[in-house]
């Protein structure tokens, strides 16, 4: 298996830049649109738990957009074979001081792009 094939990684990484622009402005719509639309697509959010694309959305829809903007630091892309990749970042927010975000989203390449399939993000105090 290929490992960080520099096309694939440079593929997910604007995916991933792209999820990141649309998180910071709540558009609500493209973040739908990278996750999968599928009952199998799982994020475990810092205080919710969504099992599939239906609840991701309604989270989304739902949430305040005040607070959204993050700094990232040590984002990996690892990306296995041509169809599957990582994305694994921390972040820090003006909000949470004393805090680390920490986000793992797993992308997959359908015909119609790539999507996110499950991702986790957790708090925790900074060391």
């Amino acid at each position: 298996m290929d490992i960080d094939l520099p096309e694939v990684v440079a593929e997910v990484s604007a995916a991933f830049q792209r999820y990141e622009k649309a998180l910071m402005s709540n558009d609500v719509a493209v973040l739908g649109e990278l996750f999968r639309v599928d009952p199998r697509t799982i994020r475990y959010g810092i205080g919710e738990n969504l099992y599939g694309h239906a609840e991701i959305q309604a989270f989304r829809g739902a949430r305040s957009p005040v607070g959204l903007m993050r700094r990232l630091g040590r984002t990996a892309i690892t990306a296995y074979g041509r169809d599957t990749a990582v994305a694994s970042t921390l972040f820090y927010r003006d909000t949470v001081p004393g805090k680390v975000g920490r986000q793992m989203q797993t992308w997959i390449r359908f015909a119609e792009g790539w999507r996110i399939v499950a991702a986790s993000v957790s708090l925790i105090d900074e060391a």
